[in-house]
């Protein structure tokens, strides 16, 4: 009986492990489902992804006519009567609420017309007074009237005796010369008498005729003389006169002048009651607070009678009716320089579900759109220094806004940007660096 070494020959085949091992099936579905996951990685990320600012926010109206009112008392008072309620519809120019009046000094229920009766009073001496004036007018133009008149009856005087001086002197002249002469035949008179020529009578009629001559010249050179003191005392007339005159009209002016002083004085306190008088009717229509437009009493900021307000104090807020409705977003100051007037926004309004994709809009469910209109340029310090954006609705997207919202509802924001590949997106998140901006915002009147 032979052995197995010798039935059996030796087969000299070498092998490897791995052909020799068969692979499992479970490892062939799990390298395919890895392969599979990896492919799909791959493509997502190579899908485009929207970049967005997240921002939160608020409901509030686009116009500030169309924001909540706060109704202030314009004077201080007691509240005396309510005319309407909270959630209370009112019409512009409805009356809110009345108030009583709390100073001393328009206690008085007739004051208006204690008022009235000091401007008719006042008008009256301001009429007296102007009447006075005019007298005083009329007066002066009488004295500066008769005073030309007195001027030229002096001056008529002053010329008569200058004209009559001058005939005199005239006079006095030839009185001067005549005796001149009779003088010189006197004395041809005495040479001819000492001569023996002429007799003693012919000599004493000369001698005669002498003193005559001496008579007149004396009588010429006193009419001259006197008449030159006359011109004087003209002049000197007329002088006083013209002094008389302007004395008085002086007075007369001085007179009006004072009369004047009094009426501006009188106007001054005129001016001063009739605008004591207008203060005083319109603080007595700021007894009734009024709606300063159509809406509703929303909030009642003081209540109860008796209770008193302060002078600018609010008292009552109003809803206008119709707000045009508008998002005011927050955003960082360091994403301001990103947005730009007629970005895309997508919102989402509280109590409203939604569900957002921030990076594809296009999936999102129950979100609505608007776009940009409003970008400050300050900061609101209300908010840590961030930048307030108003957005309103996109009339290019599909779903209107809920027609419920009410103003002052929280509001979550995505401020859509520009397109990029997903696998940027998240090495630009991992890196820190700030979205990519394609296009620089576009400087508009709106971005205030």
């Amino acid at each position: 009986m032979k052995s197995d070494k010798e039935t059996i020959p030796p087969v000299n085949v070498e092998l490897e492990p791995l052909e020799v091992l068969e692979s499992p099936w479970a490892g062939k579905i799990v390298a395919r489902w890895l392969v599979g996951i990896g492919v799909f990685l791959l493509m997502v990320l190579l899908l485009p992804w929207q970049q967005n600012i997240r921002a939160t926010g608020e409901v509030t109206a686009l116009s500030p006519e169309n924001r909540p009112q706060t109704v202030q008392s314009a004077i201080p008072g007691r509240i005396d009567r309510w005319y309407v309620q909270e959630g209370d519809f009112v019409l512009r120019g409805d009356t809110i609420l009345n108030i009583q009046e709390i100073q001393d000094d328009y206690f008085n229920p007739e004051l208006l017309v204690r008022l009235e009766e000091q401007l008719v009073a006042q008008q009256a001496a301001i009429q007296s007074r102007e009447a006075n004036a005019e007298a005083l007018r009329r007066q002066i133009k009488a004295l500066q009237r008769g005073l030309q008149l007195a001027l030229q009856q002096a001056e008529n005087v002053v010329r008569q005796t200058e004209l009559q001086i001058v005939g005199e002197s005239l006079a006095y002249v030839a009185s001067r010369r005549n005796f001149a002469i009779v003088e010189n035949q006197l004395e041809r008179e005495q040479s001819l008498y000492d001569d023996g020529l002429k007799s003693l009578t012919d000599l004493q009629e000369r001698e005669q005729e002498q003193q005559l001559s001496r008579a007149d010249l004396g009588v010429a050179e006193n009419q001259f003389l006197t008449t030159q003191n006359q011109l004087i005392n003209a002049r000197i007339e007329l002088q006083a006169v013209e002094a008389s005159y302007l004395e008085n009209i002086s007075s007369a002016e001085s007179s009006l002048n004072t009369t004047l002083a009094g009426i501006y004085d009188a106007q001054r306190s005129l001016a001063e009651l009739q605008n004591e008088y207008a203060n005083m009717q319109i603080r007595n229509e700021q007894y009734y607070m009024i709606a300063p437009q159509d809406g509703y009493v929303v909030r009642a900021l003081r209540t109860g009678i008796g209770e008193t307000i302060s002078a600018g104090e609010g008292v009552v807020t109003v809803m206008p009716e119709n707000p045009d409705k508008a998002v005011a977003m927050y955003v960082q100051p360091m994403d301001v320089p990103l947005l730009s007037v007629g970005r895309q926004v997508r919102l989402e309004f509280d109590g409203w579900p939604a569900l957002q994709f921030s990076g594809w809009p296009i999936v999102a469910v129950g979100t609505f759109g608007g776009i940009v209109q409003v970008i400050d340029y300050v900061e609101t310090e209300e908010q840590d220094g961030r930048y307030r954006v108003l957005v309103i609705p996109d009339p290019n997207d599909d779903g209107d806004w809920p027609e419920l919202l009410r103003l002052g509802s929280e509001v979550q924001g995505f401020a859509m940007l520009d397109e990029v590949p997903l696998w940027y997106e998240l090495w630009r998140l991992y890196n820190g660096f700030p979205p990519s901006l394609q296009a620089a915002p576009e400087a508009t009147a709106a971005n205030y």
